[in-house]
């Protein structure tokens, strides 16, 4: 097994409700590429979406986390805490020239798009691409968020390589558009949130599920214009509801069986590829599983 002193991985949990099984398969597989690299795992908790956030989840993830074996090497980090950071951010990539003020509500983008004939949706909260609309000024409305300017032409294609889904390539341009750093109500976005946290961890590589994929180009894209370091990537597989959704808090997902943590632990190993022998304890199923994930992406 390799050993990698300078590794930094992380799960960042949003508290809007305890720990579900899509969590759990994240949870560990950022967990095992951490052991496996012998490495430090920390935890964020991602609480930047006030209205979404309830109240005790983010002490009820800890505590389930550590029922199933998994705890942060430092402090875990609430992101509600880091207003200071994101702004400094902000101002960085505003005096850069990267950022505007946009006017624009959600109706009136998806009027400029249907009049274009052009209809991307990113999958993020299936956001409408921005078609630039305020670029060049607000016409007169009064700035509701700030957006990120994302390059034109060919600059606007992105490539990357994940350790798990393969080569990856975005037009951000034509996919995405100019994306919001700061919302309309005042919250920030996830985008420039997850940057700035995992410049400031010094986050080496980020093991999460698929369903971000999507985000990573915008995110490499932040990270080159605020000049921080792009770690590697990996998305897993999610896990799905019998409608092919995505298993979440909205689409019913239940909370984790804390008093069968080797069973939930188990299934979420197979739903990596993992093949686990029985285990009577958690440090004979980690032990187990970190040398099957080491075989595969740490050697």
């Amino acid at each position: 097994m390799n050993a990698e002193p300078g590794y930094r991985g992380r799960f960042a949990p949003s508290p809007t409700g305890p720990l579900h099984f899509g969590s759990l398969v994240s949870a560990l597989a950022s967990f095992l590429d951490a052991r496996a690299h012998r490495g430090t795992w920390l935890i964020r908790i991602e609480d930047i979406d006030g209205p979404r956030t309830v109240p005790g989840a983010s002490a009820e993830i800890l505590d389930t986390l550590g029922t199933f074996g998994m705890f942060s090497a430092e402090q875990p980090v609430w992101q509600s805490q880091r207003e200071v950071a994101y702004q400094q951010a902000l101002a960085q990539l505003l005096t850069a020239g990267f950022v505007f003020p946009c006017g624009c509500t959600r109706r009136e983008i998806a009027d400029s798009l249907a009049h274009s004939h052009t209809r991307h949706t990113h999958t993020r909260h299936a956001t409408l691409a921005y078609p630039g609309t305020c670029r060049d000024g607000l016409h007169g409305k009064p700035p509701r968020a700030w957006r990120m300017r994302v390059p034109d032409g060919n600059a606007a294609v992105l490539s990357f390589k994940d350790r798990w889904q393969g080569m990856q390539t975005q037009d951000l341009a034509g996919e995405v558009g100019d994306f919001v750093l700061k919302r309309a109500d005042g919250e920030w976005a996830y985008q420039l949130a997850v940057v700035v946290d995992d410049a400031d961890a010094g986050i080496t590589h980020i093991v999460r599920g698929a369903d971000l994929l999507d985000s990573t180009a915008r995110q490499i894209y932040l990270q080159r214009c605020l000049g921080v370091s792009t770690p590697a990537y990996l998305h897993v597989p999610v896990i799905v509801n019998e409608l092919g959704e995505k298993l979440s808090k909205q689409t019913g997902a239940t909370a984790l069986d804390t008093g069968a943590p080797l069973v939930e632990l188990t299934q979420a190993a197979k739903h990596l590829g993992l093949h686990p022998s029985a285990a009577g304890s958690l440090e004979a199923f980690y032990s187990d599983v970190t040398a099957q994930w080491a075989k595969r992406f740490a050697i």
